[in-house]
């Protein structure tokens, strides 16, 4: 469905918000936006077929810069502090006048989508941009309404992007001239100063992490999903660095999502209609779904040419590392046409431990899943970043606590209660960073035999093993699973000094303990029960 609509013809985009813009796109077709974007000089085309941009000063999002309006739906609701950043009524108003007057006379791309590929929860979001490749972006990203949908859609939620628009901070009461603002009374979002599109995704994200627990008892999960062929679904959390993209992709399995779900009472449903995927180092080699993905009409963000060529150089870091390639989930081969599943039969918990003290697979027990989802551990080494030079714990609560504008324990407690309410579900914790020792004198757990663990785990082999639980963390470690070594099983068996492994449980289970800390007032008996044990065995 393509509709021009030229001036004086005003463009109602919400209650209060009328524009008399130069000319309106409405929900034009992905081959369309890729000729306006490069007719106006904004991107190029790579020897795929992908159209190549850039996001200008900001290729990340920006999360001191992201507030919540505090007002009667948020204020006793919300959990507020430097994650959600409260802002007034009043400055909201002022900034949404202020951009309406900005985008007068200029020429919008607007599109009807949604979040939520059940039907049931699903909630309509119309998208403002002022560039034709921010709207490829949603439309490749967000839910695509059938033209049966279209004619009857109603507008809930909007998306306001302007780049171009800066805020002054000594008025308009943000911190910087970018800013992204989340109304709940006024189902509205609001987004300047940034062309960062991942700060659209992430802000309906948001959202839905408020909606659905708070209002559908719905548990939205920063995770991917895949199904077998006899509709069994897993799910895989981690932290970047953990494996979750490439322990998801499985050619025997289809994909339901690769980033973002919910969990209400009988499915699993992706939130999204494509995938945000990094490309950084990208190669046929190591990613080779997501590498086929990357054709026309394929967004690629901040990435680089080789020198002379329309071929992208994926090791090109010099905009940023976080390069990224938009695409509806089509794109993958073996994508679940309708992305919805049933009640997963096994979550994966992923980490990347780089103390060589977690199990490389471990079952956990309902209390126990509650508390790993609330810790959210992996560890940063050497190389990921900056002035990293021995690993550094890190504690994201339920894999995501960026977008989380409710207590992370809301979160922890509604999978525990999801966990009774399905017996048959297991939860297992996977470590797929060092045994043998520590990062710098062990080594890193093999792909091969993660990868066999995870086959176990899904054809229901791995489940009726013998299980052991670990001296500190509680967790039970299977003494046996088939095409891996026992030895491999139990991390301490791999140590040659199995003192020093005691010594780096010990504090690697107090490490846990106190993060712990800022959650323990508002976590249940269950939660706190699972929390890992510090011996004392070892001086």
């Amino acid at each position: 469905m393509v509709m021009e609509m030229e001036h004086p013809n005003p463009l109602c985009i919400t209650d209060g918000l009328d524009t008399l813009a130069t000319k309106v796109h409405l929900n034009l077709d992905a081959d369309t936006l890729v000729q306006q974007t490069i007719a106006r000089g904004q991107g190029s085309r790579s020897d795929t077929g992908a159209l190549c941009i850039e996001t200008g000063k900001f290729t990340g999002r920006s999360p001191k810069d992201r507030f919540i309006v505090k007002d009667g739906i948020t204020e006793n609701t919300v959990d507020w502090g430097e994650i959600n950043i409260p802002i007034a009524t009043e400055i909201f108003d002022r900034l949404l006048e202020k951009m309406r007057v900005f985008i007068r006379d200029r020429e919008l791309w607007v599109r009807s989508c949604y979040a939520g590929a059940d039907p049931k929860l699903r909630i309509n979001v119309t998208v403002i941009n002022t560039t034709p490749w921010a709207n490829l972006f949603c439309h490749h990203l967000f839910l695509r309404p059938t033209p049966e949908e279209l004619a009857g859609y109603q507008q809930e939620w909007v998306i306001l992007q302007v780049p171009e628009f800066l805020a002054d901070p000594s008025v308009d009461g943000t911190r910087q001239q970018n800013f992204s603002i989340i109304n709940f009374s006024r189902k509205m979002i609001l987004i300047g100063g940034t062309a960062y599109t991942g700060e659209m995704k992430k802000g309906i994200f948001s959202v839905l992490n408020f909606l659905l627990p708070h209002e559908h008892g719905v548990l939205p999960m920063h995770c991917s999903a895949n199904e077998g062929k006899a509709g069994d679904v897993a799910l895989f959390f981690g932290l970047s660095g953990t494996g979750k993209t490439t322990l998801s992709a499985d050619a025997q399995r289809q994909l339901i999502g690769d980033d973002e779900h919910g969990w209400s009472d009988n499915t699993v449903f992706n939130f999204e209609g494509g995938c945000y995927a990094k490309c950084i180092d990208l190669s046929a080699e190591k990613e080779p779904e997501i590498f086929a993905a990357i054709k026309h009409p394929t967004l690629l963000e901040n990435t680089r040419f080789f020198e002379g060529t329309n071929t992208v150089n994926y090791a090109d870091a010099s905009l940023t590392e976080n390069t990224r390639a938009a695409y509806p989930i089509s794109h993958i081969k073996n994508a679940k046409k309708i992305s919805v599943g049933d009640t997963p039969k096994n979550i994966f918990f992923l980490t990347c431990d780089a103390f060589g003290v977690l199990p490389p697979i471990a079952k956990l027990t309902t209390a126990q899943a509650m508390y790993h989802f609330l810790s959210g551990y992996t560890a940063k080494v050497a190389g990921t970043e900056v002035g990293i030079s021995e690993p550094q714990t890190t504690f994201s609560a339920c894999f995501g606590k960026v977008f989380l504008p409710l207590h992370p324990t809301r979160y922890a407690e509604l999978l525990g209660q999801k966990l009774e309410e399905c017996p048959d579900v297991n939860v297992w914790l996977v470590n797929t960073g060092w045994t043998g020792g520590a990062y710098g004198t062990g080594r890193r757990i093999s792909l091969r035999y993660t990868r066999a663990m995870v086959q176990a785990v899904v054809r229901g082999e791995l489940a009726q093993q013998d299980f052991v639980p670990h001296p500190n963390f509680g967790v039970l470690v299977p003494q046996s699973c088939p095409d891996v070594p026992a030895e491999v099983l139990n991390p301490k068996d791999t140590w040659g000094d199995k003192t020093d492994y005691d010594r780096q449980a010990e504090m690697l289970a107090k490490l846990f303990m106190k993060n712990f800390e800022q959650y323990e007032a508002q976590a249940n008996d269950a939660i706190k029960s699972a929390s890992p044990q510090a011996l004392n065995t070892v001086l």
